[in-house]
Parts: structure tokens; C-alpha cells; sequence
């Protein structure tokens, strides 16, 4: 039987001897959880491993646009849109988005990730200029003020390429450089780190009824082909950040375990994104129906995502978020 490493990450001081670190940071594990698509998983020690996957879950991850991926770090998200799930169009302007972005800065962002069309469920397609229009201005006032790092949040290769003229360092793709057939070219050729998200459908319809045979194994499969056609393409794996896609194309059972088996996706080689920030799923579960109401959901799902060494936080509430992490490390680590 074909198997799939899921480590059983762990945290803290009493760190066995033979432990493995993860991905390079502060996390490790002694044993994986091996998966099968054909019959039952079970628990191996770590040592069982092949060379190959022991090199792609232990290795340290290079840096992403300076950043360095030993350590948490936070997205802020930067709709300027007038129909964003989230915040209902708060920052659709160029002042009060250029306010947000230097706020979230201020906060604690390591990222910016500014995106001009809405992605949520139901959501259409906008013609490029309009998108191009909402996010440029933008990039560049907020390049021209500060150092952080700009993601353009776009499926789109010419949208991309306004992005980078302006500023932006990282291209960030819910449909995974295959929407834009220019787009993957683009990147590879600019030497721009890409975000690859898993997404069944595009925004309109994905949410309809979505359907896997194991998510987890199916998500893990989908990104590595991406990852493997990128590499052909001229990308290579240390520029490409994976994103499993909460959310988009996946019902409330599909978003928990792709959660609880996120650290599958270290097998990839590659610094994981999670964006589960104010979703749906929250607001469900959390009893929180307004999408603004969901910080303390978001952030406990983003803390259990850390404690399985997930590299990099797509989030809203960004000064709440920096503040749990700052506690979580403080803890886990025993040190400030």
C-alpha cells in the first residue's frame, strides 16, 4: 500500500533525543501517522522514514520574500473590494486601504496581501482593468511608505504583473497558477515566490456540493502535481508556498479535517498557508454570525494550525492574532 506521512507534531522542552525537528523550526515529532487510501493508518516511528520524505519533512524552509519560515508569521488581509465576505466593503477606497494596510504593519502583518476581486462563495469574475484599478494605487502608497512585504491576492497574469511593477513581492492564487495560463510563466520568469490554494471549482459555483474521496489524501495529491508541473515550469519548490483552501470547494467536515491532518502537507516540502480567517465555518461552529465576530474562532483555529507547524497566517485580526502567537510562544518555548 501506497503510504502518506502524516508527523504527530509536538512542542516544547522535553524533547526526546531522537526527535526530528519540523521544517526547521521549533516544532518535532518522534512519529508519523502513515495513511493509506486502501486500508487503515497506523503509527510508525519516525526513523521508519524513507530518506526523501524524512529530507522534505525535516529540512528548514528558505526564506519568502526575506522572511525567514523558523517561525510563525502573519498575512494580513487587504480586501479592497465593495462585496468582501468579511468586512462588507470597509476598505473598497484608496484611503481607508491604505489606512488598513499601515495599520495592519503596525500590528504585527510580516505580509500584506492585497486582492481586488472577492472570492467568496457566489462570487464572479471582474474584468482585469477593475481589478487592476482597485489594487495597484494601492500597492504602490503602501510600498512607498514601508518595507513590508506586498502579496497580490489574483488569479490573473495581468493583474500580476501591474502588482509587481508597484511593489508587490509575492503573487498569492486562490486557484493554484491554473486559472491564467500566463500567469506561471510570469512568476517564474520575475523569480516571484507563488501561493498554490487548493480550490474543487471556481468561486461561483464551489460551494454547490462539494465531494472527495478522502479530502486529505485528495487536497495533499492535488497540490503536489501543482508543485511538480510549477517545477517544470521554472519554479522552484523553495518559492512555493502550499495553502489547502479552507473553504473554497469544501463542506464543514472537509474544513475539520483537513485541519486536524494539516501537518500532512510538510510531506510537500514546501512553508504552509492557512486561511481559515473568519470563515463560514467559524461563524457555524462558533455561533457567530457576523464575520466580524469571529476573532476568537479564527484564532483558536490558527493556534492549533502553529502547534502543527503551519509556516504562515492568512488573517484579519491581525493585533489579536499577534498577541495570542506572542503568548503561545511564550509558553510552548518557556521564554518570552
Amino acid at each position: 500500500m501506497n503510504a502518506y506521512f502524516r508527523p504527530l507534531v509536538q512542542t516544547g522542552p522535553a524533547r526526546p533525543d531522537d526527535a526530528l525537528p519540523l521544517a526547521g523550526g521549533v516544532c518535532w515529532f518522534t512519529h508519523v501517522e502513515a495513511l493509506h487510501r486502501d486500508g487503515p493508518s497506523e503509527i510508525r516511528p519516525a526513523s521508519t522514514l524513507g530518506d526523501d520524505m524524512r529530507a522534505r519533512l525535516t529540512a528548514p524552509r528558505r526564506p519568502i520574500c526575506g522572511l525567514s519560515m523558523d517561525t510563525p508569521r502573519l498575512m494580513g488581509i487587504l480586501n479592497v473590494t465593495p462585496d468582501s465576505f468579511s468586512d462588507g466593503g470597509a476598505f473598497d477606497g484608496f484611503a481607508p486601504a491604505l489606512r488598513h494596510a499601515l495599520g495592519m504593519a503596525e500590528a504585527g502583518a510580516d505580509i500584506l496581501d492585497i486582492g481586488g476581486e472577492s472570492t467568496r462563495p457566489g462570487a464572479r469574475e471582474i474584468p482585469v482593468a477593475v481589478e487592476i484599478s482597485r489594487t495597484e494605487p494601492v500597492i504602490r502608497a503602501v510600498a512607498s511608505q514601508i518595507t513590508t512585504p506586498i502579496s497580490i491576492d489574483t488569479r490573473k497574469e495581468t493583474v500580476a504583473r501591474a502588482a509587481h511593477a508597484a511593489g508587490a513581492a509575492l503573487v498569492n492564487d486562490v486557484a493554484g497558477l491554473t486559472f491564467d495560463p500566463l500567469l506561471a510563466p510570469f512568476c517564474a520568469a520575475q523569480g516571484l515566490p507563488v501561493c498554490i490554494m487548493h480550490a474543487q471549482g471556481d468561486p461561483e459555483t464551489m460551494q454547490d456540493d462539494p465531494r472527495y474521496d478522502d479530502v486529505l489524501l485528495d487536497v495533499y495529491d492535488w497540490l503536489s502535481d501543482r508543485v511538480g508541473a510549477l517545477e517544470g515550469l521554472g519554479i522552484p519548490r523553495d518559492r512555493i508556498i502550499v495553502d489547502p483552501g479552507i473553504g473554497f470547494g469544501k463542506a464543514l467536515e472537509h474544513n475539520l479535517a483537513l485541519l486536524n491532518g494539516i501537518s500532512l502537507f510538510h510531506g510537500l516540502g514546501c512553508p504552509i498557508l492557512l486561511g481559515a480567517s473568519r470563515k463560514g465555518f467559524i461563524g457555524r461552529l462558533g455561533r457567530a454570525p457576523e464575520a466580524a465576530d469571529r476573532a476568537p474562532g479564527s484564532i483558536a483555529v490558527a493556534l492549533a494550525a502553529v502547534a502543527q507547524g503551519v509556516q504562515i497566517l492568512r488573517v484579519h485580526d491581525v493585533s489579536e492574532t499577534a498577541q495570542a502567537l506572542a503568548l503561545w510562544r511564550a509558553v510552548t518555548q518557556g521564554q518570552p
